[in-house]
């Protein structure tokens, strides 16, 4: 059997109906860690398609962000074309350093900063590294750092001229844990995914916090129109939708306990996660990942452990009880 590379991102539905020609249609994609149910979106005027994002629109968004995820004003706010392009432009604007990489993580964190130069290494060398970078929570495994460690490392890192980076690509069902409203101290950045909790990742969207003239400057390096008019418009309705936002945690969280007890019943061990993805273990998972292949169910393997599999939540009553008959 052939292993996946190092970057085999979740979602390739293409390359899965390659692997397993003889699956059954419609494949249940668990793969993604993406909210299953989406927010709906809204009917759209004709000219969001037609014309740029107006000054209006993008500061009516930064300010819906800002509100939303805490931060303490729309000048603390960059808008990017999706989380993953923050994450290639960052290493672009420093000087060729080293990094502190909490680890394992997701991939283009290290692969991004070292395209550029720079010199990734463990997360033990807080003290003296450049940048210091990770994921809260964590992907793959859903591990947390408390806001008041990063704070502390934050303010480090700044006395030398350096920055703490924090990917909350899934904080949303864990917000306890954002340092959004820290997003004033100087050297932190701190990036958010609208897809993944939205459920909406085609949108192409995400965020970088920071403090304002750090904030301009990704702003600057963006470049102008960057996000298109239907994003801005179904971004902003949807980070100031309250009740939709409060039902879809609680959803989530229900999704996530009925997963867990689903996993632990059919033999695998759950070690982490969050309520949009669970980490398990299983002494032979290459051939139960195999055997969902086959049942047209994808999940996320991992070349660093091969004992490990992601699941996500199932779409609906029918890809539970597929999911439930495969792992049978």
């Amino acid at each position: 059997m052939s292993h996946p590379p190092v970057t085999d991102h979740g979602g390739n539905l293409g390359a899965a109906r390659l692997r397993f020609p003889g699956a059954p249609e419609p494949w249940i994609d668990l793969s993604t860690g993406i909210n299953p149910w989406p927010y709906p979106v809204p009917g759209l005027p004709a000219d969001v398609w037609h014309r740029l994002p107006e000054e209006s629109a993008l500061n009516a968004l930064a300010t819906a962000a800002a509100r939303y995820y805490g931060a303490p004003g729309p000048e603390h706010v960059a808008i990017a074309p999706g989380s993953q392009a923050l994450i290639q432009l960052l290493p672009r604007l420093r000087p060729p350093g080293t990094v502190a990489l909490r680890s394992p993580t997701y991939a283009e964190h290290a692969l991004a900063w070292s395209a550029t130069g720079h010199r990734v290494g463990p997360f033990t060398d807080l003290a003296t590294a450049d940048v210091c970078l990770a994921v809260n929570p964590n992907n793959p495994d859903g591990a947390r750092i408390p806001p008041e460690k990063i704070i502390e490392a934050a303010n480090c890192a700044a006395a030398r001229g350096g920055w703490v980076v924090i990917d909350e690509a899934f904080v949303d069902v864990a917000p306890e844990i954002s340092v959004a409203d820290k997003a004033g101290t100087p050297g932190l950045i701190i990036l958010r995914s609208f897809g993944k909790f939205f459920g909406l990742a085609g949108l192409r969207l995400g965020f970088a916090l920071a403090e304002p003239a750090l904030a301009a400057r990704i702003r600057d390096a963006v470049g102008p129109w960057a996000v298109s008019g239907p994003a801005v418009t179904i971004a902003t309705k949807a980070l100031a939708d309250t009740p939709w936002i409060t039902a879809t945690k609680e959803t989530l969280a229900n999704g996530a306990a009925r997963l867990d007890a689903l996993l632990a019943n059919s033999g695998l061990r759950v070690t982490g996660g969050t309520s949009l993805f669970l980490l398990a273990t299983h002494p032979d998972a290459p051939a139960l990942y195999q055997r969902l292949g086959a049942a047209g169910i994808l999940v996320r393997r991992f070349v660093i452990n091969p004992t490990w599999l992601r699941f996500g939540l199932p779409p609906d009553e029918a890809a539970w009880q597929r999911l439930a008959e495969a792992l049978r």
